[in-house]
């Protein structure tokens, strides 16, 4: 195959607008997108709340500055502030390049874009399509790589990095609808393949393909994984799925609600009540439940969202997707009553370790979005930094693979590794006495992660969490797929996301574990206070000769000073 100058792996929204603004850059390269579900149907169509700007159209005193100042806060100051300030600043660009090409953002009366309130924002900056707001950015984004002319792979699996002698080749992949092993020879690689989240099974609300393959496929080809110990659980999931209630329910006025009837958030962040960042609400509800104030029902413990004084008009018009969601997964229409919700693994701050212009220690391999860690959002990210991250790094990712491609030759993928990448395949269906099955291996580390590497963690039960994920790894050997066809195998897919989730779930506990003290969204109760003398810090994880081992990364710094963290 002629090799490509760029592959972006990834078909969401930080793929898509890599693609887009490479094609822009360069339009003679040769770009492929390699997606394993169809672009259209890739997590970023999940993201319901909206993306921040400093645009001023609802808060005429809104500044970049203020939006740079949120973001470290609510990073816990663990942000690289260099980061941060590219972020905030490329945001009224995006937003307004993203009208340009055709997104529906809704509207203000003045026609100007509509902006709301999101948690840990001084001001309401949140940019939206009603509730569907990565719906409509990802078909927008989808349209213009078709007109642009970028090559799509659609229902392949990414196996591997080809890396001779540190230096990148391509990519192995596997084509889903032949079971066929193809090579992809490429200049560049960008991963933009979205967090990993889903380890933590029906505690989570995200898709259930966001098992971390870019991150567990960088991490085997041995570059290092950053800040891996904060996963961010959101607080509003729905009690019996994980699936997410957007923040924008509170943003538009929704109240929490404990069995006593009380508005509980004053006793936390009495001055943002619901509109606290994630990490403290989240730790909030969970708090209420554990000292026994939530509801109970065979699903579980919870806490309501009550968004019946809203009134039916405004809940038709500005969250009609989360009334559709109540109404068929809890049966409950809010309208009349409130939702049922508790906290949800649903966001991962860790990733591929990259600078300002997405690249990573490799040369010629990039990263972008969810997969990567810039550091962007530290230790906490704020609601609407999410889809904004997306769209500003991965067209930064786009345009700097595009500026760089021409440095790199793309060598030959050998015959060789093909085998050997389709012999590791065979070998899950081979004939065995003794065997595991995928489901028990599944649900076992979905259970141990919530329970022992959650919301609240302390040493013993995060020894408990490594033990336990070492101890399935030792098992996931013995697993066997009994689905020998190589037409669409499901199963095969489902036991190689397996393989990747409990790469990166042993970085998440060690992580967890080394670091000795409570910041953002990583909460040790026997460390409970931020430690910054000692902890001011990345973490990293690398693998070296098949182990994990952790490294460490200053936090670069601004202007903006540590201080403590109030709401």
């Amino acid at each position: 195959m002629k090799p490509f100058d760029i592959v972006v792996v990834g078909g969401g929204g930080a793929g898509l607008y890599a693609a887009m603004e490479a094609m822009k850059t360069n339009p003679s390269l040769n770009i492929a997108v390699l997606s394993k579900v169809y672009p259209n149907r890739s997590h970023t169509s999940a993201a319901q709340g909206g993306a921040n700007a400093a645009l001023a159209n609802k808060a005429k005193d809104d500044t970049v500055e203020m939006h740079v100042f949120d973001t470290i806060k609510g990073s816990d100051y663990l942000a690289d502030q260099d980061a941060a300030e590219v972020l905030c600043s490329e945001a009224p660009k995006i937003i307004r390049e993203l009208d340009n090409i055709g997104t529906p953002w809704s509207r203000m009366d003045d026609n100007t874009i509509a902006q709301r309130p999101f948690g840990g924002a001084g001001r309401p900056r949140c940019c939206y399509c009603a509730d569907k707001t990565g719906h409509t950015i990802l078909q927008t984004l989808y349209e213009q790589c078709l007109r642009k002319g970028v090559f799509f792979f659609n229902e392949y699996f990414v196996l591997s990095l080809s890396v001779d002698d540190s230096r990148m080749k391509g990519l192995i992949a596997m084509n889903m609808r032949t079971g066929k092993i193809e090579a992809f020879r490429a200049r560049t690689v960008i991963f933009a393949t979205g967090g990993y989240a889903k380890m933590y099974w029906n505690r989570s609300s995200n898709a259930a393909g966001n098992s971390g393959d870019g991150q567990a496929i960088a991490y085997r080809a041995g570059i290092p994984l950053k800040d891996m110990e904060f996963v961010q659980f959101h607080p509003t999931g729905l009690r019996k799925s994980g699936l997410l209630v957007t923040e924008g329910a509170r943003g538009e006025g929704g109240y929490l609600i404990n069995i006593k009837g009380e508005r509980f958030m004053n006793r936390y962040a009495p001055e943002k009540m619901e509109l606290g960042p994630r990490d403290l609400v989240s730790r909030s509800i969970e708090t209420e439940i554990l000292e026994g104030r939530g509801f109970d029902s065979p699903a579980g413990q919870y806490i309501n969202l009550d968004l019946t004084h809203l009134g039916a008009d405004l809940i038709k018009s500005r969250l009609p997707q989360i009334r559709e969601m109540s109404m068929y997964f809890e049966g409950v229409d809010p309208i009349e009553e409130p939702i049922p919700i508790r906290p949800t693994a649903h966001y991962s701050m860790g990733g591929i370790d990259t600078d300002i212009y997405g690249r990573t220690p490799m040369d010629g391999v990039y990263a972008a979005g969810e997969a990567a860690c810039v550091s962007v959002h530290g230790a906490n990210r704020l609601g609407g930094n999410s889809l904004l991250e997306i769209l500003v790094f991965g067209r930064i990712a786009g345009h700097t693979a595009a500026e760089e491609a021409g440095r790199f030759d793309p060598g030959e993928i050998s015959r060789q590794e093909l085998e050997a990448s389709e012999h590791e395949l065979r070998e899950f269906m081979k004939p065995s006495g003794h065997y595991e099955r995928y489901g028990a291996l599944r649900e076992e580390l979905g259970q141990t992660l919530a329970v022992n590497v959650g919301i609240f963690r302390e040493a013993p039960k995060i020894e408990k969490g490594i033990a336990d994920v070492r101890e399935l790894k030792e098992r996931f050997r013995h697993v066997r797929v009994f689905d020998t066809s190589d037409v669409f195998n499901t199963n095969l897919i489902q036991v190689l996301e397996l393989q990747n989730m409990l790469d990166l779930a042993e970085t998440v506990a060690l992580g967890a574990y080394a670091r000795e003290e409570s910041r953002g969204s990583h909460t040790r109760t026997d460390f409970p206070k931020r430690d910054d003398e000692n902890w001011h810090k990345h973490t990293l994880c690398t693998w070296e000769n098949g182990k994990a081992v952790l490294g460490e990364k200053p936090v670069t710094m601004g202007k903006y000073e540590l201080q403590e963290r109030t709401y």
